[in-house]
């Protein structure tokens, strides 16, 4: 059993204890927000993390206090060896899920249940088959809403991440806050953030309030009840009056939630991002490799991170801060 030794706290005081790890660069989808038009580049196997490699930074982490271990990619699911590192990453101390784009989800959920995985966060950012199609470049809509109803029939909490962009997809609020009417289902909101070739700007972002406006909009103030905000939360969540599910509101750029902040990245090549929009990494897969100890380069890189999204205090005025695109970074 792994024993936590420390806790990863950051200078202004918030304690980390959330890993998400990117498991793959590739996606079977391409959504134009988190994947260029022209793709990414393909890299050598070596330069990504083994299965192993992944067990083992996971186990590092837990014994730095990390409770909670979230699987993206990419695409988690097409990863080789994923349920192999599921059944790893089940047998440590942790709370284990994933996100998903949910093509594949019926070839696993048998591994789901025996890693005692409750809850996955399905990405759908369109409830039109031929918009679904438009946004992910790929015609998976049916498959995707079947595996959706398989999750929910065997069982599983399913959170629906939505990424909302004026002009795409914004007239579809009301829709998927129809679906939690009737299905015990979460939807939440994601603003469109800006990464490496995702033709982001100001405009297209879709605001918290204006989020929340439409929907009281059509079912009155009274008819929308704001839940109680879990600790550490990036959402906020409301559900209908006798509405079966809730929808919740991520809104990094127009009400960010940093304070609260306990999330830490490892992508794929096996590199710290203490925040979505840093540019500043900590390799750990090289000196994991070398066999020098990482568990300094974590605490340093956890102790160093900014207050409030990577040091951007204005993204009105967002020009130049070269990232990742999304499908790099994960999830």
């Amino acid at each position: 059993m792994v024993e936590r030794q420390k806790i990863l706290q950051d200078s202004f005081g918030r304690i980390h204890d959330y890993l998400r790890i990117s498991l793959i660069e590739r996606c079977n989808l391409r959504c134009f927000y988190c994947m260029p038009e022209e793709g990414v580049s393909l890299r050598p196997r070596s330069e990504f993390m083994r299965n192993e490699e992944v067990l083992e930074l996971a186990e590092q982490f837990v014994g730095l206090g990390v409770k909670k271990i979230r699987l993206t990619g990419g695409e988690p699911l097409i990863r080789k060896g994923v349920e192999d590192i599921i059944e790893g990453l089940a047998k440590l101390p942790v709370e284990l899920t994933l996100t998903t784009n949910a093509v594949r989800v019926n070839e696993y959920v048998h591994v789901f249940k025996d890693a005692d995985i409750k809850q996955l966060n399905v990405s759908l950012d369109s409830l039109d088959r031929e918009r679904f199609r438009s946004i992910t470049r790929r015609d998976y809509f049916d498959q995707v809403m079947n595996n959706i109803e398989l999750l929910l029939m065997e069982g599983f909490k399913v959170k629906v991440n939505a990424v909302l962009m004026r002009g795409e997809n914004e007239d579809e609020i009301l829709d998927f806050v129809r679906w939690t009417e009737q299905t015990d289902i979460h939807i939440r909101f994601i603003e469109f953030m800006p990464f490496d070739g995702n033709k982001w700007n100001w405009e297209k972002k879709v605001s918290f309030q204006e989020i929340l406006d439409k929907v009281t909009g059509a079912y009155g103030a009274d008819g929308v009840v704001q839940l109680p905000t879990e600790k550490n939360a990036t959402a906020r969540n409301f559900r209908l009056l006798n509405g079966k599910g809730s929808f919740g509101v991520i809104s990094t750029l127009t009400n960010p939630f940093c304070d609260s902040c306990n999330r830490i990245r490892l992508t794929a090549d096996g590199k710290i991002k203490n925040c979505l929009f840093s540019n500043q990494e900590v390799d750990l897969l090289g000196p994991l490799r070398s066999g020098q100890s990482v568990e300094p380069l974590i605490l340093e890189a956890i102790e160093k991170k900014k207050h409030a999204r990577a040091g951007i205090e204005d993204f009105s005025k967002y020009a130049g801060h070269k990232n990742r695109p999304m499908i790099t970074i994960g999830g």
